[in-house]
């Protein structure tokens, strides 16, 4: 039982698994969209098809997350937040070598399956053990996704430039070796008082009088999560069609998501200091100004834009789930899926129609029209009031 001392600080080991959690997850996860190239060439995919690829991933990976919120908001096990990471990077790992478009969608759809359990649980379990820095836990547990998909897609671009598709499935044992420590460290989720409650009574005790502003904060993430989706969908093509070698792709691919887990990072720390609004407006703006650079500026300067377009656009992530959970503190598990999961799932199913607009006309096309969505933000993030820290609660580790 933690006292409401221990209750006040942060319980670092608890952070770091979570965050490692996080991270292996996505780390498979992102191994999809750098092979999207190697997987036009061995199946001969439409633009249309590869969107539905991406599509598949995000409704079983995120769209799903909600129901998954709801049973573990009502159940405390560790079965979610364990075995999800485990089914990620088992079948994940086994895409190089499915031999056939079909037999690839599937194995997407089951690694997918497992990252929507470990998100919702994971991330709602963050504010229990984060103390007076919540905005700052929540930052490290979100840069271990961003952070996941900027290393994946380095690492397994530079595998299978050196040994081909079939390296893929040797890189299972890394998730192996790095979930004993989750296994020893992350205790049950405690339960959220929702457990005689169906889930559309569990939806209204969760948000009753605060659904408008949570579909305003939704509706913010939605649409950061399909700009940032469609660049990282489409640029890895974009790139390759412009005569990028696979490596590098992957470290483009890269720096636009490490920017991400640092400006994640920052945000949340500066959240705790000045509040989310002044960031949300600064981040939409600057997003929109770096995505424009990153079409406009020559080709040798790629690194640099795409960096800067990672950074802007990825930074209100976490602010996102952050003040979705201090408006519906009760739920945490239900309204991170809804943040993180639903939106970010939304997101990328919409990425199918940027593939045939891009079939239509060209990817620089429809990325110029995607640059502008960001401002599109700043009317919605005026109507989002103030929020109030979360006050931890005592819990069983045990």
């Amino acid at each position: 039982m933690r006292s409401p001392e221990d209750a006040s600080s942060i319980n670092r080991r608890v952070i770091f698994a979570l965050f490692l959690i996080h991270f292996i997850g996505d780390f498979y996860v992102s191994f999809v969209n750098p092979l999207l190239p190697k997987f036009i060439e061995k199946f001969s995919l439409s633009l249309t098809q590869v969107g539905l690829i991406t599509a598949t991933n995000r409704l079983l990976a995120f769209v799903v997350q909600p129901s998954i919120g709801y049973l573990a908001d009502h159940y405390r096990t560790r079965f979610f937040i364990l075995g999800g990471p485990l089914l990620a990077f088992t079948f994940i790992s086994l895409v190089g070598v499915a031999p056939t478009f079909p037999i690839l969608l599937v194995l997407v759809m089951l690694g997918s399956v497992g990252s929507s359990m470990y998100h919702p649980t994971a991330a709602g379990m963050v504010s229990t053990f984060s103390g007076r820095h919540f905005g700052l836990s929540m930052s490290v547990f979100n840069m271990g996704g961003t952070l996941a998909f900027g290393l994946g897609p380095l690492v397994i671009t530079h595998l299978v430039a050196q040994f081909g598709l079939s390296v893929t499935p040797l890189v299972m044992l890394i998730g192996i070796i790095a979930m004993i420590y989750p296994f020893k460290v992350v205790p049950c989720p405690e339960e959220e008082g929702l457990k005689d409650l169906g889930f559309m009574g569990s939806m209204k005790e969760v948000l009753g009088k605060v659904w408008k502003p949570i579909a305003l904060v939704w509706v913010i993430s939605v649409l950061r999560s399909f700009v940032s989706q469609a660049y990282g969908t489409f640029l890895p093509i974009l790139c390759a069609r412009e005569g990028f070698s696979l490596p590098f792709i992957g470290t483009i691919v890269s720096l636009f998501n490490i920017a991400g887990a640092i400006s994640g990072l920052l945000a949340g720390h500066l959240s705790d200091r000045i509040g989310y609004k002044p960031i949300l407006y600064v981040s939409s703006l600057l997003a929109t100004a770096s995505l424009h650079l990153l079409l406009a500026l020559p080709r040798e300067l790629i690194l640099v834009t795409a960096f800067f377009s990672g950074f802007f656009i990825m930074a209100i992530l976490p602010l996102t789930v952050t003040i979705g959970q201090e408006l519906a503190p009760k739920g945490k598990s239900i309204v991170s899926s809804l943040m993180m999961g639903l939106a970010f799932g939304v997101g990328g199913m919409m990425t199918p129609i940027v593939g045939y607009f891009a079939d239509l006309f060209s990817i620089r096309t429809v990325f110029s029209v995607l640059t502008w969505f960001p401002v599109l933000m700043i009317p919605l993030i005026y109507l989002i009031p103030e929020t109030k820290r979360i006050v931890p609660r005592t819990v069983c580790t045990t």
